[in-house]
């Protein structure tokens, strides 16, 4: 017996992370094209028309089926009903559909189309949702606009499904292991998804000295048919798994709905439900704004057209940089040699140096914020480690308050005082975005390996559901809050260059207080009910 069990794919250490390497790489595909539009805000200005208020309504509409239709707690069900690898499929499907429609809604062929007169002349009104203030459409908003809203918000529906599946897929292939090393490396690789879209959006966009948010676009419609093959190959690892435990995920103590009353009743599982809410609303619906907060807060001038700086050939050494940053940085932290532990740590900051002067030279503001992710890449695993053999989940959650809190003031009050200053403004920026890309990497290190601590093993899949449904009302809320409040505090404004941003980074700032505040109330009920959220994830 003991034989059989060691012969599973989940005992052994190569399988159960080539697993983790599809479901992340599929994420990271997906993080791509969510923010496939966000480092050129200003394109869709000058392009399609669209200010701010349509750019953040659309982007918000991600997660509009999700919150008021409900559709995260019906994938939640359907994860717990299905299983992780039908359900991981059935994600990658629904995100690819909402991939094309965006992807028309923003070309060519849809302008001065008669689909482009039906949206301008419908949906300027839905009862109900006008009445609540909560539509994902109003009266004036670019046709282009309203029908990329209907294709994000298809995607968004498996996105998010995407993301609960992913989170009980490393709990069916981790647990007892190294989880939290499992989820904060899949979210480390998923976030360079940030950074590969800050870097290769603009590029394709200008590419060939012609702009076309199109083809931008479509290149994300690509990676998502990639997506769709990384979960399929593991649709099949995870049947084999199956096959070899006699494990049958769908039929085995069925879900109930009732049960979903039992997790709504633990404080704890609120706590943590509303910090994932605050956290990732600071987080999110700033990096959808955050190229364009740059390009108004720092004194960039472009390079000489002819020079190297300004050509194509630039931005794949740099993405080439970047993943030697990343690559060395994540597995400096998997040697046990010392000389070999430093030597790769030493190769990825002397990269990652490499990469900031280029950012400087290239005088972009895409390619600064696209090292965001960079240092989470590096720590997330160190922290991962740490969860799993020490603990202190909520103590880390409290130390990613603080840092957010510092970042998100830093944007709002240091960085526009050294506007005019070419160097110093760009090295307070590459400073910050460091900082708040390590900040996130607490989140899911030390958050998502909490919730089976919470609930029972059978509503796991929901547990997430329900996480993330309330972390969708954020995530719809304040991109549009941010557009909403751009467009008040800079009445008149026309040059998207020139906004300030000053007003929703003191909304943000005040999220992460919010959160700290959240943090220390979960340290009080984790003491007092013995939850064992500061306890290791490997027991001895």
């Amino acid at each position: 017996m003991t034989q059989a069990i060691q012969k599973t794919l989940r005992d052994s250490a190569g399988m159960r992370w080539t697993a983790l390497l599809l479901l992340a790489l599929a994420m990271f595909c997906s993080y791509i094209f969510m923010d496939i539009l966000s480092p050129i805000k200003d394109l869709m200005q000058e392009t399609r028309g669209w200010d701010s208020t349509a750019f953040g309504t659309m982007q918000g509409s991600e997660v509009f089926l999700n919150v008021f239709v409900f559709f995260l707690i019906f994938a939640g069900i359907i994860l717990d009903k299905m299983g992780v690898r039908f359900t991981a499929v059935l994600s990658a499907v629904v995100m690819l559909i909402g991939a094309c429609v965006k992807w028309y809604a923003v070309s060519e062929s849809f302008m001065g189309s008669g689909l482009e007169t039906w949206f301008t002349n419908n949906l300027n009104y839905i009862p109900i949702f006008d009445e609540l203030g909560v539509s994902p459409f109003y009266e004036g908003m670019p046709a282009s606009a309203k029908f990329a809203a209907c294709g994000f918000m298809i995607f968004g529906c498996g996105c998010e499904m995407a993301g609960i599946t992913v989170s009980r897929g490393i709990v069916k292939w981790f647990k007892g292991r190294e989880m939290a090393l499992a989820m904060g490396s899949e979210m480390a690789l998923a976030r360079l998804g940030v950074a590969t879209c800050m870097i290769f959006s603009p590029f394709f966009a200008r590419l060939g000295g012609e702009i076309s948010v199109t083809r931008s676009v479509a290149f994300g419609v690509v990676l998502m048919c990639i997506a769709l093959i990384m979960t399929i190959v593991y649709f099949f690892m995870d049947q084999k798994l199956d096959s070899q435990t006699g494990e049958a995920e769908e039929k085995d103590d069925p879900f109930k709905v009732s049960d979903i009353g039992k997790i709504l009743s633990d404080s704890g599982f609120w706590i943590v439900a509303l910090l994932c809410v605050l956290y990732y609303s600071a987080i999110f619906p700033f990096q959808k704004y955050a190229v364009n907060m740059l390009q108004c807060n720092l004194t960039l001038t472009p390079p000489d057209a002819e020079s190297f700086w300004a050509s194509s050939s630039v931005t794949i050494v740099q993405y080439v940089i970047m993943l030697i940053v990343a690559a060395a940085g994540f597995a400096s932290n998997f040697q046990k040699k010392a000389n070999m532990k430093y030597g790769l740590l030493a190769i990825s900051i002397i990269s990652l140096i490499t990469y900031c002067y280029m950012g400087f030279m290239r005088q972009s503001a895409e390619s600064i914020f696209a090292v965001f992710p960079l240092l989470a890449v590096l720590i997330t695993p160190i922290l991962g480690s740490y969860l799993d053999h020490h603990g202190k989940a909520a103590s880390m959650l409290v130390l990613g308050s603080l840092l957010l809190i510092g970042c998100h003031l830093t944007f709002a009050f240091v960085l526009p005082m050294f506007k005019g200053s070419a160097v110093g403004g760009i090295i307070i920026a590459y400073a910050t975005i460091l900082v708040l890309g390590a900040s996130f990497s607490l989140v899911p290190a030390s958050l998502w390996p909490s919730v089976p601590k919470l609930v029972d093993a059978k509503v796991i899949g929901s547990a997430y559901a329900l996480i993330f449904w309330i972390q969708n009302i954020g995530l719809w809320l304040f991109p549009l809050l941010i557009g909403k409040v751009l467009d008040a505090t800079n009445p008149g404004v026309t040059d998207p260059t020139k906004f300030d941003y000053t007003a929703p980074l003191v909304m943000l700032a005040c999220l992460g207080v919010a959160a700290l505040i959240l943090g220390f109330v979960l340290k009080a009920v984790d003491k007092k009910k013995g939850i064992g959220l500061e306890l290791p994830n490997i027991q001895k």
